[in-house]
């Protein structure tokens, strides 16, 4: 049996548990008869604690997962897939008023091919956006203090304070990997799409 490396860039318990969690639905049409390892790494970003844009978001997941490619070429590890995850704010301009919205991104490279993919997202309150934008509180300690626990980020996070636990942190990535795996587990559909043109 052919064993699979996805490498994610995080050692977050909910980024690991989202990336396993994604696996389970979609290992299958990725691998058929494959066995499937998720490692964590502590890679950089490059980006702020709480990024503040789209943009920012997108550019700090693809970050993580290439910090992995050149680490696995350092150690030489054959990790097949590169996962980067990046969670933070998006900061809208709608009919004159600011709209910030909580957001999670996946970033999956196998090293010569990329694809993004992104979780719902949710609004979050003027408050708490004033707090992480203005005052450059990062979010994690802005919802700790805005719901008065202590280590949100690696339990429910802030999508689990906001949603009432009806949507958690771990949730929000899984769907954001899932949504960034779809051209390698779906590459038939992909390739049929770029064909079509």
């Amino acid at each position: 049996m052919d064993k699979i490396v996805i490498a994610v860039g995080s050692t977050r318990r909910p980024k690991l548990a989202a990336v396993r969690e994604a696996l389970e639905s979609f290992g299958s049409a990725l691998a058929p008869t494959a066995e499937f390892a998720v490692l964590g790494c502590d890679v950089v970003s490059g980006v702020s604690h709480t990024p503040s844009s789209r943009a920012e978001l997108m550019r700090g997941a693809r970050q993580r997962a290439e910090s992995l490619v050149k680490l696995a070429r350092q150690r030489r590890e054959s990790w097949q897939y590169f996962v980067g995850l990046e969670g933070g704010l998006d900061v809208v301009e709608e009919n004159g008023h600011r709209v910030v919205f909580l957001e999670s991104w996946a970033y999956v490279t196998d090293g010569s091919t990329g694809h993004y993919g992104r979780s719902g997202a949710m609004e979050i309150p003027a408050v708490l956006a004033h707090e992480v934008l203005e005052n450059g509180v990062e979010l994690s300690q802005a919802i700790d203090r805005f719901a008065g626990e202590i280590g949100i980020r690696d339990a429910q996070g802030a999508w689990g304070v906001l949603s009432g636990d009806l949507i958690t942190r771990q949730e929000a990535f899984r769907v954001a990997a899932l949504a960034a795996f779809a051209p390698f587990y779906n590459a038939n559909m992909y390739r049929r799409a770029s064909a079509a043109r």
